[in-house]
């Protein structure tokens, strides 16, 4: 009879000695799937690490879906916008005064010998809009 009721009482605490028993991870809530010789401190820590990342990567994807997106739309028409208005200027600036009255620099478009492609005068970044070179002077 005293196996039995020892064997009761243990059914009886258990529950208790449970409730007191610290939990390793907060997200976990203590409720681990390991047993036996794979319930140790190693492999507690590693799934609180694996729950950790879990929620921490779904913070960062959120963060890239509301808040990076959004902001680089908001930017490339902020940019887009400035680009128009500089070339409306420009195109004004072409009709007041045409490239090939412009003054032409001694330090713009030095050349010690042609480049390896088109007429040998331009860059690999020239641009017939913006870029002019008086080759007489």
């Amino acid at each position: 009879m005293s196996l039995s009721r020892s064997i009761l009482r243990n059914l009886r605490t258990a529950p208790r000695r449970a409730a007191l028993r610290r939990p390793y991870s907060a997200e976990a809530g203590g409720q681990t799937n390991f047993s036996g010789a794979q319930d140790n401190a190693f492999n507690r820590e590693r799934k609180a690490v694996k729950d950790h990342a879990a929620a921490t990567s779904d913070l960062w994807r959120k963060l890239s879906i509301y808040v990076v997106v959004p902001s680089l739309i908001l930017g490339g028409a902020n940019a887009w916008r400035l680009w128009s208005e500089h070339w409306e200027h420009w195109e004004h600036e072409l009709h007041e005064h045409p490239m090939e009255e412009r003054p032409q620099y001694q330090y713009q478009n030095i050349r010690t010998k042609n480049y390896p492609w088109g007429d040998g005068d331009k860059t690999a970044f020239w641009n017939d809009k913006v870029n002019f070179h008086k080759k007489d002077e």
